[in-house]
């Protein structure tokens, strides 16, 4: 293992500290360093949105803790749930009076210590109300689409929520129109190597040299088949088509598009498969609103992408163009 860090045991700890040494101005912690918040939290008179997960995937998930986005994240480690009691002290501390949204992926853990810090947070009189992001189709079949796993669709699910509870929208509305954001939101990756969680030293699993995986998930959970590594044209397209088999667009439809990098690839392969797949899309009749390519929800150093599709009418699409501004996005 090759890794810049000091004992594996603190690597959370001190990424944290690091983040909140970086960006003072923008990011606290009330009183556990895995509980992050906004600097200026609480926001009075305006819903609050939490998030939560595993280290590992930054930016995702504290990377979107600011103006126009989140108002507070608790951290777990790598990829491990933090705990019920981290996410209420984060609750509590972003409640402005307005109630509380959980956006969250679905994962077991993370479900299972959610649901008890909202539970918990009833006995402050904080109404809570939570979001699962579950756009991984590779997951599972449209069919049996609640067991899907939440991967980078959830950027633009903050986003949109973020910018409707910044507007002043109640909680009614919030949970509503992130619902909304989420059931026009696909996801498919193809993963290209492992990678290696500090506490563990080894890879999370093993690929060939000549190998890819085609919808692997972001903890190295499996995909739905092991190939040999294609060309960028080709894996644009095999992606490209199975987002577009699940979200079903039709010809005049507005999409923002996501390529994402999972830690490894460099941006300048991103944007090769953009090319493809934007040609893919326009030659449809599709029409491409914005377009992100970079890292938005990562894998510690696992190579690979992913593709997210956002099917945009004028209410999601300007929400998703209003102003953020966090330590790692920032929309003007």
């Amino acid at each position: 293992m090759k890794k810049i860090i000091n004992n594996p045991a603190d690597f959370v700890p001190e990424m944290l500290e690091g983040l909140l040494k970086a960006h003072p101005d923008q990011l606290a912690y009330p009183q556990d360093i895995h509980s992050i918040v906004r600097a200026d939290s609480p926001v009075e008179g305006k819903v609050a949105l939490a998030t939560g997960g595993g280290s590992g995937h930054l930016p995702v998930f504290l990377g979107y803790v600011g103006k126009g986005m989140l108002d507070g994240c608790a951290v777990g480690d790598v990829f491990a749930s933090p705990s019920a009691e981290q996410m209420l002290w984060v609750t509590q501390r972003i409640h402005g009076g307005k109630g509380v949204v959980y956006i969250y992926g679905n994962y077991g853990g993370d479900v299972m210590n959610f649901d008890m810090a909202a539970e918990m947070a009833e006995f402050d009189d904080i109404e809570v109300r939570t979001v699962l992001v579950k756009d991984d189709v590779a997951s599972a079949p449209p069919e049996e689409a609640s067991r899907r796993r939440g991967v980078a669709g959830m950027v633009f699910a903050f986003k949109v929520a973020g910018a409707k509870a910044d507007m002043g929208g109640s909680l009614d509305e919030v949970v509503a129109v992130t619902e909304k954001a989420l059931a026009n939101i696909r996801t498919m990756g193809v993963a290209l190597s492992p990678c290696i969680v500090p506490m563990a030293g080894v890879p999370t699993f093993t690929i060939g040299e000549d190998e890819m995986e085609i919808g692997m998930g972001i903890h190295g959970e499996p995909g739905m088949k092991r190939e040999k590594l294609q060309t960028a044209d080709a894996i644009s397209e095999r992606m490209t088509q199975a987002v577009l088999d699940d979200l079903k667009p039709q010809a005049g439809d507005r999409l923002a598009v996501m390529v994402n990098g999972l830690g490894a690839t460099p941006p300048e392969e991103l944007y090769v498969m953009y090319r493809k797949i934007h040609d893919i899309l326009t030659g449809l009749d599709l029409n491409i609103h914005r377009a992100y390519v970079g890292e938005y929800a990562t894998s510690m150093e696992m190579a690979g992408a992913s593709l997210t599709l956002f099917r945009l009418d004028d209410e999601l699409a300007e929400l998703l163009d209003y102003p953020a501004h966090t330590p790692f996005f920032t929309q003007v």
